[in-house]
């Protein structure tokens, strides 16, 4: 994996939610590669993969196991890396899921469900980051979201609705923190072919569909959103705030 070094990630304390799998887990190594202290939180054991980057990288990361739905875990998780590796200064709130449903079949557990993973634990680790972002000086929250509720995609009306509160609660804390000199932005990728996907939603014709809406003729791989989440952690984007960056080889048109 190769790219733009940003020297202010250096030692930077940064969290990942869902850091080990799929998207998160090229984050983890992007950030190590970049020499920052990584602790990020997955549901199931991730041991083996702490272990795997450090032998690539050099630097190990810390692994708490932790489901995203329990905010209490989630805050002492969050405190857990703060005394580790010092105050957070760097959030990614990244760990999601899409699982695929109608309207009609959903009841109010499986709303509750998909609103604690997508939209409250995003909320609760923010609010969890701004003391010692202050007490720092600044700090970068990152909120994952994606360009499915921007397309009015049908199939899984939960996640899209949650995608799009993410953009709300991200320009309102924008406005909140500013003043502390925390910066608050979304990144909403495309269709990226996680292992996951490639497993469960992935059809052929799903992806011939989705390519003839790319401008850019490539389907987007982990590695893709690497790069734009560095961008927005290092202060080289310090003057952005409350933006949603869309990564998706051109699917949608903002602005």
């Amino acid at each position: 994996m190769t790219g733009a070094v940003y020297p202010d990630l250096r030692g930077a304390s940064v969290f990942i939610t869902g850091g080990g799998s799929g998207i998160g887990a090229s984050l983890t190594e992007g950030f190590l590669r970049q020499g920052a202290k990584v602790a990020f939180v997955q549901r199931s054991d991730a041991s083996d993969f702490a272990v795997e980057m450090e032998e690539k990288t050099g630097n190990r990361p810390l692994f708490l196991k932790c489901d995203i739905t329990d905010v209490a875990r989630l805050k002492a998780c969050i405190e857990e890396a703060s005394l580790a590796h010092g105050p957070i200064t760097v959030l990614v709130n990244n760990a999601a899921n899409d699982r695929r449903h109608t309207t009609e079949e959903v009841d109010e557990a499986f709303w509750d469900w998909s609103q604690a993973i997508n939209l409250k634990s995003y909320f609760f680790a923010c609010q969890a980051v701004v003391a010692g972002m202050r007490a720092a000086g600044g700090g970068s929250i990152i909120n994952t979201t994606s360009i499915s509720y921007m397309m009015g995609n049908a199939g899984y009306p939960a996640y899209t609705t949650a995608n799009s509160g993410i953009n709300g609660m991200t320009r309102s804390l924008a406005r909140e923190f500013g003043p502390d000199k925390i910066r608050v932005n979304a990144l909403a990728p495309g269709w990226v072919l996680t292992e996951k996907q490639l497993e469960m939603w992935t059809t052929p014709e799903a992806l011939d569909a989705h390519m003839e809406r790319m401008c850019l003729k490539e389907h987007l791989k982990p590695e893709d959103i690497v790069g734009p989440i560095l961008f927005l952690a290092s202060r080289v984007s310090g003057a952005m705030t409350g933006q949603a960056m869309v990564v998706d080889g051109g699917v949608v048109v903002t602005g």
